[in-house]
């Protein structure tokens, strides 16, 4: 059984991830900014990710650290969450804990070299700020120091709350190109590959992609 430590524990991924997890007998700790309800066996705690004593106080012996947060600021004055991630390198180094994040589909490659889903004509304008915020963390990710054990975790590209679609167990994972044909993933199905990789650590400092 691991501890994991879940920032956005609130939101869709994060609920999803968190409830995968506590079928597991995993221990979770769930983080958001102000208390909502959160699913049985998840504990509570309420702060800031860009707050160093939270941070640090709330990873306290975590095995894994996951991010499942906007890119952009939620809410107005805050920074971008790019900006954590300097002190999610150094707790997760000084836990020994793996970091993840809950990433998204614009940095997938349309195919082999490029170019990106975001840098194509038919990419939404209304999403191309937190598809470019979070392609700049994958990036960061890459150049940090190599011992810090990541993975990254992006969807179809028609994932969320509004396509939730069903838990079917089967699904398909890939690395920086997008699946052929790949279009959505549900909810659960997500979770099931994030905590997969969580309890398996096949892909360190990686990428992965998931779809059906």
């Amino acid at each position: 059984m691991s501890k994991v430590v879940i920032f956005g524990v609130t939101g869709y991924a994060g609920g999803k991830i968190a409830a995968e997890l506590v079928s597991r007998g995993h221990e979770v700790v769930g983080v958001a900014r102000h208390a909502k309800e959160v699913g049985a066996g998840v504990e509570l705690l309420t702060g800031s990710i860009h707050d160093e004593a939270f941070v640090a106080d709330v990873t306290k012996g975590a095995d894994q650290i996951v991010v499942a947060l906007r890119a952009l600021p939620g809410e107005e004055g805050q920074p971008e969450l790019a900006a954590a991630l300097p002190l999610l390198t150094k707790v997760s180094l000084d836990q020994g804990a793996r970091l993840s994040f809950v990433g998204g589909a614009g940095s997938l490659f349309v195919t082999e070299g490029g170019p990106a889903l975001i840098d194509t004509p038919e990419f939404p304008d209304a999403y191309k700020g937190e598809a470019g915020s979070h392609r700049a963390i994958l990036e960061a990710l890459r150049e940090s120091p190599a011992e810090l054990d990541w993975f990254y975790v992006s969807p179809a590209p028609a994932f969320g709350s509004w396509n939730p679609g069903e838990r079917t167990g089967t699904f398909r994972k890939g690395g920086d190109v997008l699946l052929e044909g790949a279009e959505t993933i549900s909810g659960d199905d997500y979770a099931i590959a994030y905590v997969d990789e969580i309890e398996a650590g096949a892909h360190r400092r990686q990428r992965i992609g998931v779809a059906y």
